[in-house]
């Protein structure tokens, strides 16, 4: 699963910034043959199914060469077929070239009755370079790109009736805005310079994005795991988009990794395993390897009381995820929460390292399976 602090930092990071609006423009919101293809694209995308997209890719190329919606869906598919991009990876360069030329081309269109269709661009173009940066620690890349983020943000709120997808940025802000000081008080200060949110609203909005949306469907239902778990505390509202985007994505490990990771949280050990055992910790990426490597260490501390195994199979997760950077640090650290709680070797000492590395790792500290 994608670090979800990445997925609000378009929110959190950019109540830094100052507020003002530009006009922009578009075509394609009204052709709705091409938004078919769209979102037929972008399904194939999140479901890991690249031949497919490129085709259905070519055919929006050939519609719509000069498009910002080009860039974006070439950026995107490059993203997930290198998933996790890290910046030592040479796709980085044709990512970020891609992402930044819709971004560009976004920028340069001044119709102000075609203005949704290149803001969404623009934001998505914006989120995804956002969501690369703060995974990979290029603080230096975030900031000025979240300085420039927060007027786009702020101008959503003017076009969600002309394009649902923007629900997804309104409401990242309208719950955020209200939530996010709550759980870190040291932002208290400064969400006071920026106008109200509502926490109610907000939800409605990620969840209208999660139904309809057409380009970030997949990503509303991404940030609504994690708001339900770690902010709202419904774990089975939480495991409800969980399903619905394995459901939907059957390729994609991470929404399976997700769904597993739910299910032992709710103590559903069945059907945790029976997903587990249909999918072979040896397919996918190294990276997906690892994480479910994590997940069958849980199920047997948990399910077997089988304490060995479940300290190789850690182990053996913390090393293989130790290559991914941030990305492996939500599975990490529920490796670590593992080894706090079943160390053969019952060293007090030892236990209190590992919990120690688990807290500073760990997104969510009360996500930790020790109940």
């Amino acid at each position: 699963m994608m670090r979800f602090r990445s997925k609000i930092i378009v929110i959190c990071s950019c109540l830094i910034s100052i507020l003002s609006t530009i006009p922009l423009n578009a075509q394609l919101l009204h052709d709705t043959a091409t938004l078919r293809l769209v979102k037929k694209d972008i399904d194939y995308i999140y479901n890991l199914q690249f031949n497919n997209a490129r085709e259905v890719y070519s055919k929006i190329v050939s519609l719509y060469p000069e498009h910002p919606i080009v860039y974006l869906l070439n950026g995107m598919m490059t993203y997930w077929q290198n998933y996790p991009l890290l910046h030592t990876s040479p796709s980085h360069v044709s990512f970020e070239e891609d992402m930044r030329e819709c971004i560009r081309l976004s920028e340069l269109n001044k119709k102000p009755e075609d203005h949704a269709e290149y803001l969404l661009s623009d934001l998505c173009a914006r989120g995804f370079l956002l969501l690369f940066y703060d995974n990979n620690d290029l603080i230096m890349e975030v900031t000025p790109l979240t300085i420039s983020t927060y007027k786009y943000l702020r101008h959503a709120f003017d076009y969600t009736s002309g394009c649902t997808d923007l629900y997804y940025f309104t409401g990242l802000y309208n719950y955020y805005r209200e939530e996010y000081p709550k759980t870190y008080p040291v932002y208290k200060s400064l969400v006071f310079l920026f106008p109200p949110g509502d926490i109610d609203a907000g939800l409605k909005q990620l969840q209208t994005a999660a139904l309809s949306a057409i380009v970030l469907r997949a990503e509303a239902s991404i940030v609504l795991v994690g708001t339900f778990l770690g902010f709202e505390n419904n774990l089975p509202e939480s495991t409800y988009y969980c399903m619905t985007l394995h459901e939907n994505y059957k390729r994609n490990g991470l929404y399976l990794e997700m769904y597993i990771r739910n299910l032992l949280l709710m103590k559903k050990y069945d059907e945790a395993e029976k997903l587990i055992s249909e999918s072979s910790v040896t397919d996918g990426s190294n990276f997906i390897r690892a994480q479910l490597i994590i997940l069958k260490g849980i199920l047997q501390e948990k399910r077997y009381n089988d304490y060995k195994l479940a300290q190789q199979y850690y182990n053996k997760g913390i090393n293989e995820l130790s290559l991914f950077g941030k990305y492996g640090n939500e599975y990490t650290a529920y490796a670590y929460f593992g080894l706090s709680r079943i160390n053969v070797d019952d060293e007090k000492h030892t236990r209190k390292t590992y919990r120690k590395e688990a807290l500073k790792l760990a997104e969510f500290k009360k996500i930790n399976f020790d109940k």
